[in-house]
């Protein structure tokens, strides 16, 4: 026979056995990914933050966060937003983030392929800007001759004026050509 301790046990052992649900670390990955979600969250703009359909306990934890100022109270109050962010249906949320970011993204990659030509415009002349004319054939020609030059004329004598109008020009040009 089985004493009381070692009948406990079984018990506890069987309903181990029988439990399909979570584990721990699974549990506290979600609610870490959760905080993520709720910093993410309070980052975003008024305006965006307006656009979601969140509950009324969310969106006053939300606006409270611009007053809390200690930095552990903070790591606290990002844990009750993610409390509230489990009882709502974060699908749209995630992806608002999703979007959001992919537009950054592209913002990113942009003003980095600009820097690439503006680079290339300064360093090879008009062999660049004959490649940069047959990629975007909608440019002002003149224009985009007349400012490499005075780019590089600046970037000579250590100016910064006529490069960051090069850069306008190309990035106006880039975003006529899209349209």
């Amino acid at each position: 026979m089985h004493s009381n301790a070692q009948t406990r046990v079984l018990a506890e052992q069987q309903a181990e056995e029988d439990f399909d649900g979570p584990s721990k670390s699974r549990i506290k990955r979600d609610l870490q990914a959760l905080q993520a979600f709720a910093e993410q969250l309070v980052s975003l703009p008024q305006v965006e933050l307006e656009e979601i359909d969140l509950s009324e306990a969310t969106r006053a934890a939300i606006d409270e966060t611009a007053r809390i100022k200690d930095h552990r109270a903070l790591r606290r109050h990002y844990k009750r937003i993610a409390n509230c962010l489990a009882r709502e249906n974060s699908e749209p949320l995630k992806s608002l983030l999703i979007a959001r970011d992919a537009r950054a993204r592209e913002a990113s990659a942009l003003h980095h392929q600009l820097e690439r030509w503006r680079a290339r415009l300064l360093a090879e002349g008009d062999a660049a800007l004959t490649d940069f004319l047959n990629a975007h054939p909608n440019a002002d020609h003149q224009q985009l001759r007349t400012l490499v030059r005075a780019a590089r004329r600046d970037q000579e004598h250590d100016r910064s004026q006529a490069p960051r109008k090069l850069f306008r020009l190309l990035r106006d040009t880039v975003a006529n050509s899209a349209s």
